[in-house]
């Protein structure tokens, strides 16, 4: 039975109760969710939040004995982009920068602190620290760093100094190596940024992982060359010794986190199917077992207990999530049993505890649910609702998310996401929009809320979404199976999905659409030339539509490392990428066609949607063309995304929706 607290229950009686709810509006999609992320402090008294206040992304700190507030507003209008707590009474966070001329908000790889009262305001690292700057600001700066910063770890046993890792912009430092600065890690006093080095990392472009006791011990990433490696050295620091190098040893190897007694270290590897699993490596021994390997499926995330010294079980998500207990009898695992019983139908997390498990941060969510933060007291064995991600999504107006599974035409199993629109669950022969994910590689589709499709379900569509080969969630092997197949068996899956939900009465073979950003735009174009006959239209958002501007445009092959990588997923003949671009053939176009641009987008640069637009304005091909000069990798604003969601709907309607059914039995 449907419990008090479930959203997805009272969506359901709600539903039940009422007549259907009126058109949600385009702008309650659009919006950025108002509260991103809530973490507790190690003593359970305060909690902190990222959320937006007057357009500006904030930290609230709040004293839960008496929930009094404090919002922490960064200068020059920056936004709050992510924070730790560091000790019971002090947070670490870092800025997003808006840029002029760009919407979208730049990390800029500075560490600013504060208590948890709000006092104390530091500046830790950055390039804007230095002498105080003109606006009159009190913040204390340490020395300028011509660098970026990533937060490591807080220390456990020392409250005033915190682990962080600096990436330098020019180099090298601490290194004879003259091919670049490597990263280095430091020991940094979180209360006015005075740090020592701990360790230069043997390599490029590598992240760091310490053990609970703050020794790092493992240095690991991708090299120039794409390959993974992992270094390690004992706890006691000395020498970097080059554990696994893919160029060399078979199957994956990526130290996650340690356990208990930082003697053995939870790993991400290969998994007994190769979809992907979770072994255990000891560090005296040198010997790894496997805990845990799905067939169809690599995990998500691990739980870490409340003290976070250890995990607790594994999170997947083959069709809807799954949870795996390594522990049953931890207090953890009995609390999420409960919740869960608690919150029937939806995605139970804990984001965030305090170190005695007495206070834990609970996340619930679900298809139709953007997610509540509540907080357990287990004292009182309460479940209190703090925040709601999104307020203006109501789930009763919501669209179910159905998992699916299919086969490739070559065999390859497949799996992905059907939503049909509210209340027409069993409906057959709909004019559907299939929404392909960008990335493309690692990159995949889950169950949870999209606010596409469920803006494009509230208006009469069915949504398909389908992880074709080289997207994530399905091992490293499903990964490498995509590359160099840009125009070739990845968009056959897309199309192989699409002819599936023909085959089961889904969709109106002549009412289909296609639409994706970035390497989803690619396939929306893609599959228009390729498959002529399959889509009614389709539109592409931030798209790359001719492969051979990869290597000569944005921010990709700027550097060896980028360069490297368009290398191993596409490939490099100019003759055979021309081939598999969309604007070499559009003789073959039928589908009408929207191409959506930003003219500050680095990743895909707007040449290539503006290189399209004018070849099909010289073929005499009308269009819909949307281009915002200020809006990068993706539109950003508010007001943009909104007219975005609003000339998307309305060419959908005139080309398969209510539009062009009126235009049918006009003629």
């Amino acid at each position: 039975m449907c419990k008090a607290l479930s959203r997805v229950c009272m969506a359901l009686a709600a539903a039940a109760a009422f007549p259907a709810a009126a058109e949600v509006p385009v702008a309650d999609f659009a919006g950025h969710d108002v509260y991103q992320q809530v973490k507790i402090a190690p003593d359970g008294a305060h909690l902190a939040a990222t959320t937006i206040v007057n357009g500006q992304t904030v930290l609230a700190l709040v004293h839960l004995p008496d929930m009094a507030s404090k919002l922490l507003r960064p200068r020059e209008g920056d936004d709050v982009a992510d924070f730790w707590w560091v000790s019971p009474d002090r947070v670490v966070y870092n800025e997003a920068m808006h840029v002029a001329g760009l919407e979208q908000p730049v990390v800029t790889g500075e560490l600013f602190s504060v208590k948890a009262d709000g006092s104390g305001a530091a500046m830790l690292f950055g390039m804007r620290a230095g002498p105080e700057m003109a606006s009159g600001s009190h913040i204390q700066r340490p020395t300028s760093e011509a660098a970026s910063a990533d937060f490591i770890t807080a220390l456990r046993d020392d409250p005033l100094h915190a682990l962080i890792a600096s990436y330098p912009w020019n180099g090298p430092r601490h290194s004879a190596n003259k091919l670049g600065a490597h990263p280095e890690a430091f020991k940094i006093d979180v209360r006015d940024g005075t740090k020592s080095l701990v360790t230069t990392s043997p390599m490029r472009s590598a992240t760091f992982l310490a053990d609970h006791a703050g020794a790092i011990r493992f240095a690991l990433g991708v090299d120039n060359d794409q390959m993974r490696r992992v270094w390690y050295r004992g706890p006691n620091g000395g020498e970097w010794e080059l554990l696994h190098d893919a160029s060399r040893q078979p199957g994956l190897f990526e130290p996650v986190m340690f356990d208990r007694a930082n003697a053995s270290v939870y790993v991400a590897c290969d998994g007994a199917n190769g979809a992907g699993g979770i072994c255990r490596w000891d560090t005296q021994t040198r010997k790894q077992e496997t805990l845990w390997s799905a067939k169809d499926s690599s995990a998500l995330d691990l739980l870490p207990t409340f003290d976070g010294l250890d995990v607790f079980a594994i999170r997947s998500m083959p069709g809807r999530p799954a949870v795996t207990l390594l522990d049953r009898n931890a207090p953890e695992a009995s609390l999420l049993v409960a919740l869960m019983k608690q919150f029937p139908g939806e995605d139970v997390r804990f984001p965030s505890a305090s170190r005695d498990g007495k206070r834990v941060i609970v996340f619930a969510s679900a298809d139709t649910d953007p997610g509540v933060f509540y907080l357990y007291d287990a004292e009182t064995k309460k479940t209190t609702a703090l925040f709601e991600r999104r307020p203006k999504i109501k789930p009763a107006q919501m669209a179910a998310v159905e998992p699916i599974a299919l086969k490739a035409r070559d065999g390859l199993a497949l799996n992905g996401y059907l939503t049909r629109p509210p209340g027409k669950e069993s409906a057959q022969r709909l004019p559907m929009v299939v929404l392909v994910h960008g990335g493309p590689y690692g990159v995949h589709d889950i169950w949870g809320f999209d606010r596409e499709a469920q803006l494009l379900a509230s208006r009469g569509y069915a949504v398909l979404q389908i992880n074709f080969r080289g997207s994530g969630g399905r091992g490293d092997a499903f990964v490498r199976a995509g590359y160099r197949e840009w125009g070739g068996k990845m968009q056959d899956d897309v199309t192989d999905a699409t002819r599936w939900a023909i085959e089961q009465g889904v969709a109106d073979a002549n009412r289909i659409c296609i639409y994706g950003a970035s390497y989803g735009g690619y396939a929306a174009l893609e599959g228009a030339v390729k498959e002529p006959d399959l889509y009614r239209c389709a539109i592409g958002n931030a798209g790359i539509y001719d492969l051979r501007l990869m290597y000569s445009r944005g921010d990709t092959p700027q550097f060896l490392f980028g360069e490297n990588y368009l290398k191993m997923v596409l490939g490099e003949k100019e003759d055979e990428l021309y081939e598999r671009s969309p604007i070499a053939h559009l003789d073959r176009l039928k589908a009408k066609v929207m191409l959506i641009a930003g003219g500050a987008d680095t990743r895909v640069p707007s040449v290539q949607g503006e290189n399209l637009h004018d070849a099909l304005l010289r073929a005499r091909v009308e269009h819909e063309w949307m281009y915002e000069r200020n809006e990068g990798h993706g539109y950003y604003d508010e007001a943009h995304v909104t007219q975005m969601y609003e000339k998307i709907l309305a060419f959908l309607d005139h080309n398969i929706g209510t539009g062009a059914n009126k235009a049918t039995a006009a003629k």
